[in-house]
């Protein structure tokens, strides 16, 4: 019921015109189900000469009545052949209108719960977003969607459809004689009895397919990410002997739903031939004892068959609202979820020249220790370098600045007012972020730049990509700022993503520059005329970066050095090496190494 709910939320708004739809869809059903007495007719009245009392035609009498026809005349024919055709077209036309109506509802609500869903997944923080993957989270924002939306704009209508024709049904039976409702009746407690059976088997073999589709979407995505990987270690027979495992573990729990589906069809249809049969038997027995004319028999064993099969519709349509159940709750669940990085901040609180200060900051993540009592003050302007060992909190110490990681200890403040006071907008727009972890959009290179700021005109693009050393490979490019480079970057080189990552930085010209290690493919004179670049032209910026290589870090106002999730030595560069500890002797070391590398070169 409380699926039922969340999804009555984004349904609501087409309620009106649903229901609309739908007493459509009941006047072309009722248009139908009186297609059988009409057939009567015609046999008893129009094919035989039938005498007639005031009870003959039932709700058709008066087509007996003279005015249109003689027993057993062409008049007669032709004007129950004109009713039939109308009812024909009549619910032709119903149908068709309540069709059109129920796909628009269905556009409009999968469209609704697609956009809620995306919102959803942006306002989430990445720890939340990382208890799901990636082929769950297709599931869940693709096919969940369409298949909770048929619930709504097919389902539950085609269901109340079903129960409709069910009562109207079995009161049609009812007019023409109370003794055709005895075979239905005891033989419904079986069908309920097989309904139940299949209901619960159902449910969990849906449960079962919607998990195995979601590990095939997870496979078939890594293996398209990571095609590079699985070719350049020669893997391509592991990787088809795992897809062969999820692809044949969803095949088989399709096949052991349609083998489920194909007894169950089994059963219902012996039920169905047992209840035509016996309807046959009663109306040859009533009409030998004269309570019945043929016609009727005609009439009863359709609805009788009819009746069997509605009590079918009805078990197949709650058949489907288990499959599509599973997926509405699976969509109300994520939904439901709250971010680890409530924002409930003031929309008014904003600064162009943010002054940074960390106190006694500490993260625990899963019991085990991140950072701590991290102590750092950062004045307007300031250039910062964090060095250390992988691991040793570098990066995450970034994210507590965005919120990206919530701090388990101590405070962080901007201009005095803690960082929690901001609205998450306004606190990452104080930001220009270069991650460790490139990430490029399947599009040109201009708009990959531009995405910090999307209606920037082409100067200001090319004047990003010239400070962040991008231009020059770019116009080697046959289509230049209109090249079109591959997922996630694919087609383009490790330091050329890492520039045009850059670019995008500058583009956005926040008053905080923040590099993740980004720098890390570049070549030193690349990376050193990028740096210069960034003292020189954004001088007034904060500069916040974290590096592996010593030397990136050389000309900021102060340097920490962090091992262990602490700031073990901080200083300028000239004072971390008198200091001759760990980043000296780890300074040297590069040094050396650069060295040695450069005399191999020569």
């Amino acid at each position: 019921m409380e699926t039922l709910k969340f999804g009555y939320k984004y349904f609501k708004k087409d309620l009106f015109i649903s229901i609309i739809a739908e007493i459509l869809s009941f006047i072309g059903i009722f248009a139908e189900l009186l297609l059988p007495l009409l057939s009567g007719i015609l046999i008893d009245y129009v094919i035989k000469d039938t005498a007639i009392d005031k009870n003959s035609g039932g709700i058709f009498h008066f087509l007996l009545t003279g005015r249109f026809g003689a027993v057993h005349s062409l008049q007669l024919f032709y004007s129950v052949a004109a009713l039939f055709l109308f009812m024909v077209l009549l619910r032709i036309v119903l149908i068709y209108i309540r069709d059109l109506i129920q796909e628009h509802v269905g556009l409009n609500l999968e469209t609704s719960l697609r956009y809620a869903s995306y919102d959803k997944l942006m306002q989430l923080d990445s720890d939340t977003i990382s208890e799901y993957n990636s082929g769950e989270l297709l599931q869940i924002l693709n096919s969940d969607t369409i298949m909770f939306k048929e619930l709504f704009c097919h389902r539950i209508p085609y269901f109340g459809d079903s129960i409709f024709m069910l009562v109207t049904t079995i009161v049609l039976i009812a007019t023409i004689d109370i003794s055709f409702i005895v075979i239905p009746l005891l033989l419904t407690p079986l069908l309920i009895r097989a309904l139940l059976l299949f209901k619960t088997q159902a449910r969990k073999n849906f449960t079962q397919i919607r998990a195995n589709s979601s590990a095939l979407n997870l496979t078939t995505q890594e293996n398209i990410s990571g095609v590079r990987i699985v070719r350049s270690f020669v893997n391509e027979d592991l990787e088809k002997k795992k897809f062969h495992k999820v692809n044949m573990d969803f095949c088989n729990t399709n096949i052991k739903q349609i083998r489920l589906t194909a007894n169950f069809e089994m059963t219902v249809n012996i039920i169905k031939q047992i209840a035509y049969v016996g309807t046959i038997v009663i109306g040859a027995v009533l009409v030998m004892k004269g309570r019945l004319t043929i016609g009727y028999i005609l009439s009863s064993s359709s609805y009788v068959v009819r009746l069997m099969a509605d009590i079918n519709s009805v078990n197949n349509n709650i058949l489907n609202m288990q499959q599509q159940t599973v997926s509405g709750l699976s969509l109300k669940l994520f939904m439901d979820k709250e971010s680890k990085t409530p924002d409930k901040g003031s929309a008014d609180l904003h600064t162009d020249t943010p002054c940074i200060e960390m106190k006694n900051v500490g993260l625990k993540i899963d019991g085990q220790r991140i950072l701590e009592n991290i102590n750092l003050n950062i004045p307007y302007g300031k250039k910062i370098g964090i060095v250390g060992e992988t691991g040793s909190g570098k990066s995450v110490l970034l994210k507590t600045l965005l919120r990206m990681k919530e701090i388990s200890e101590g405070t962080i403040t901007i201009d005095g007012h803690d960082i929690k006071e901001y609205k998450l907008e306004n606190l990452r727009d104080m930001f220009s972020c270069v991650f460790q972890d490139v990430f490029l959009f399947s599009n040109t290179i201009e708009s990959n730049i531009a995405f910090a700021k999307q209606y920037a005109d082409q100067k200001l693009i090319k004047e990003a990509a010239v400070h962040a050393q991008a231009e020059s490979f770019i116009n080697q490019l046959e289509e230049r700022y209109q090249t079109i480079i591959g997922e996630r970057g694919i087609g383009i080189s490790g330091g050329q993503k890492q520039r045009i990552s850059i670019a995008r930085c500058f583009l956005k010209n926040a008053p905080v520059f923040i590099l993740d290690d980004s720098t890390s493919a570049l070549d030193v004179n690349t990376e050193k005329i990028l740096l210069q670049e960034i003292y020189d032209k954004f001088a007034e910026k904060t500069l916040i970066i974290t590096a592996h290589r010593f030397s990136s870090v050389r000309d900021c106002d102060e340097i920490l050095y962090m091992k262990e999730g602490r700031v073990e030595e901080r200083g300028t560069f000239d004072e971390l090496m008198a200091l001759n500890g760990s980043f000296a002797r780890v300074y040297k070391i590069q040094m050396e190494q650069k060295k040695n590398l450069e005399e191999v070169i020569e």
